[in-house]
């Protein structure tokens, strides 16, 4: 049966290092995850040839002149995803290093967060205890056994 007690816990610093090595880490693999899926959606959007529906329309309601190209070429796009996703990665990575260094200085001020954990350890259920058999005395293994009436007795220099 487990027994439940409530703990409370009190953050009162974050270490700004550790926060920039997670949140650096982090930002940089959503970075990737992102700019692969702007290319997958570019090809996708390419291939059903929208951008140049979207050119033809413009055109034809005169905001576009004739041969022009708003959406300029894949090389562009992937340069302008894979720079915006650096220069993002970089800003949540200083902003999270930030917020922890702003968490630790406002801390110092009010004490920090307070929260209560349920700590719950588990005990083990009582139940038969394993006791091992005995193997059945001999004739000559109950005489060594001492007993209350036949105590042993050691003899010192033998």
């Amino acid at each position: 049966m487990p027994t439940v007690r409530r703990v409370r816990r009190i953050i009162r610093r974050i270490d700004p290092w550790t926060v920039f090595k997670v949140s650096s880490i982090f930002s940089f693999v959503t970075a990737l995850a992102v700019v692969l899926g702007l290319v997958m959606f570019w090809s996708i959007i390419q291939a059903a040839e929208i951008p140049d529906k979207i050119t033809d329309i413009l055109v034809k309601i005169t905001l576009l002149e004739e041969g022009a190209d708003p959406f300029g070429s894949d090389e562009y796009f992937l340069r302008l995803a894979v720079f915006g996703s650096i220069v993002g990665a970089v800003l949540a990575t200083g902003f999270a290093t930030l917020g922890a260094i702003m968490y630790n200085l406002i801390a110092d001020v009010v004490g920090g967060i307070e929260f209560v954990v349920l700590e719950e350890t588990l005990q083990p259920a009582p139940g038969p205890r394993f006791v091992a058999p005995v193997p059945p005395m001999t004739q000559s293994a109950a005489t060594d056994v001492p007993t209350e009436e036949h105590p042993v007795s050691v003899r010192v220099g033998e």
